[in-house]
């Protein structure tokens, strides 16, 4: 990325805020002589103005892996299903209604004929089926692609090992009715239907810029070509400075929409984004993105701005099991069982997380996982003993490497500071940009990566991440027999049965460690009382239609 994007100075930013210049911070912000905040001037225009973690790595629903990209997507994108803000239940999107099948394997979507594109054009299922066959491309390598394997051969076709897509139970009956056949009964599949990674592209504006399966064409995404079908539609993109999208005319529930226009900014530093809050440029603060100094302070002198909601997400450090010394399981569970977890979100975090000794988080259906990692420092030492390392001695050098984050940055140096106390262990923290670190993670360049996952509320949104191969687990972590539990819980509907399924491949990914768990994520930001309509919830799904701002 050439100099003129390189992220503005964090001094000069904090101390323009500090000093109530307000209006220089951010492009577009205000004049010098206006009265108003921007927040205030958004609540008369329409405007809704939010913080986000990090510059997007691209707006590609069928690659996104990140919150920061997955937060502008469902502004720009719509898929078959949407949600309700406030419990979540299924609610129609660009289908206005679906039939079941009695064997529940097949689902017939009858999309609404007023459903549009940017451009105009109408949506139909021929572009369903279109993009979920680039969503499952092998060539295409989506990290995600996994989560469309319910679907009949979906997954024989994403590994290569069929390729006429016509066997994929993808089907488009006619231009407004779409048909899914599936392998076996998938009770959670409305809740998927609901991701980013089933979300139609507009084919012909990917196909003006390149191959339509080339991870690198990325450039119909970009202002002056993107086509989307969501709410709003791609206005402005300004590396590290703003996205701005504007409703979209064609939207086929426009008239619902109250705000006109939402900009996200890539504000890191989380002492940036709540400076930037106070000051009056934002709406609200990306969650877990303010200082955790100051969470106390807002809970004693302004609870009505500070927002703690449920959250169903892990928060754990990978490790990479390809490299020495984390090629040794005794090193992997002697840190593992090293980190104090209820020290870590009673000291650090301090934002009402829970700590994790496994990784499911509570609320995922009626799965609570049985098996558990334990803190045993004592343990841990004798196997890093065991290990040819006592003390320590002996281990090649190892890093934590973590996206940019107040946050991130202070736990890994806890953890840092409870593997030397405990165990002697000398360990480097890296932090990277978001886009290095993700490429990092993907290509498995690290030793030790921080990392995090939010699913929705079923076990599968966990555990599938680390079948072997996958594209999404990048801990070089396989077992056989953890993917047949995982397969066979694919086909069995019976509840029981199956979470006693989920229950043995949890105990075998905790004993194998290819990951340790630290807490269980809550949302954490700042929210101005101006914004109305706004649901706390635990996948922080927050339909557009519900929210309005009061001048």
């Amino acid at each position: 990325m050439g100099p003129k994007y390189h992220r503005m100075n964090l001094a000069r930013l904090l101390a323009s805020v500090a000093a109530g210049l307000a209006c220089a911070l951010f492009v577009g912000a205000c004049n010098r002589h206006a009265t108003l905040t921007r927040v205030e001037q958004g609540n008369r225009d329409g405007i809704l103005h939010l913080g986000n973690y990090s510059e997007p790595r691209e707006l590609d629903p069928h690659l996104c892996v990140g919150i920061p990209e997955a937060n502008v997507l469902y502004s720009l994108y719509e898929g078959l299903v949407r949600a309700d803000g406030a419990d979540l239940h299924p609610t129609p999107g660009v289908a206005e209604r679906w039939d079941i099948s009695p064997d529940q394997t097949a689902y017939t979507f009858h999309l609404r004929h007023d459903a549009r594109w940017s451009n105009g054009a109408p949506v139909t299922a021929r572009d369903f089926v279109g993009s979920y066959r680039r969503a499952l491309s092998p060539k295409l390598a989506g990290e995600l692609a996994y989560f469309l394997w319910p679907l009949k051969n979906s997954e024989a076709y994403n590994k290569g090992k069929i390729t006429d897509f016509n066997e994929v139970g993808v089907h488009a009956v006619d231009d407004s009715t779409l048909r899914l056949d599936l392998e076996h009964p998938t009770p959670y599949l409305m809740r998927l239907l609901l991701q980013w990674y089933f979300f139609p592209v507009y084919l012909p504006a990917v196909e003006k810029t390149g191959a339509v399966d080339d991870r690198g064409n990325q450039a119909w995404s970009r202002p002056e070509n993107f086509v989307g079908n969501g709410p709003y539609a791609l206005a402005e993109w300004t590396p590290n400075q703003q996205i701005a999208v504007r409703k979209n005319p064609h939207y086929w529930n426009r008239d619902r929409l109250r705000i006109n226009e939402v900009h996200y900014y890539p504000i890191e530093d989380a002492n940036v984004q709540e400076n930037a809050f106070r000051a009056g440029l934002l709406h609200k603060t990306s969650n877990g993105n303010i200082p955790t100094s100051k969470i106390d302070a807002y809970r004693r002198d302004h609870p009505t701005l500070l927002h703690i909601d449920p959250n169903l997400g892990t928060y754990f450090y990978m490790f990479n099991t390809t490299k020495p010394p984390l090629d040794d399981l005794r090193v992997r569970r002697a840190l593992a069982m090293s980190i104090d977890r209820e020290s870590l979100v009673k000291n650090v975090a301090r934002g009402g997380q829970s700590p994790a000794f496994n990784y499911t988080p509570p609320g995922t259906g009626d799965y609570l996982p049985r098996a558990r990692m334990a803190y045993d420092p004592v343990a841990a030492r004798k196997l890093l003993a065991d290990a040819g390392h006592p003390g320590g001695a002996g281990l090649p050098p190892m890093e934590i490497i973590t996206n940019t984050s107040e946050l991130h940055q202070e736990l890994a140096v806890a953890v840092q500071q409870m593997w030397k106390k405990e165990l002697g262990v000398d360990v480097r923290v890296n932090n990277q940009e978001w886009k290095v670190y993700l490429n990092n993670r993907r290509t498995m360049n690290y030793t030790i990566c921080r990392a995090g996952w939010i699913g929705s509320q079923d076990p599968t949104f966990f555990l599938n991440n680390y079948l072997t191969g996958g594209a999404n687990n990048m801990t070089g972590f396989g077992s056989a027999q953890y993917d047949w539990l995982l397969q066979q819980a694919r086909g069995t509907a019976d509840s029981h049965a199956r979470n006693e399924l989920f229950q043995q491949a949890e105990a075998i990914l905790l004993d194998d460690v290819p990951i340790a768990p630290v807490y269980f994520y809550t949302n954490v930001y700042l929210l101005s009382p101006s914004v109305r309509g706004w649901h706390g919830n635990p996948i922080d799904y927050h339909p557009f239609e519900e929210l309005s701002l009061q001048p």
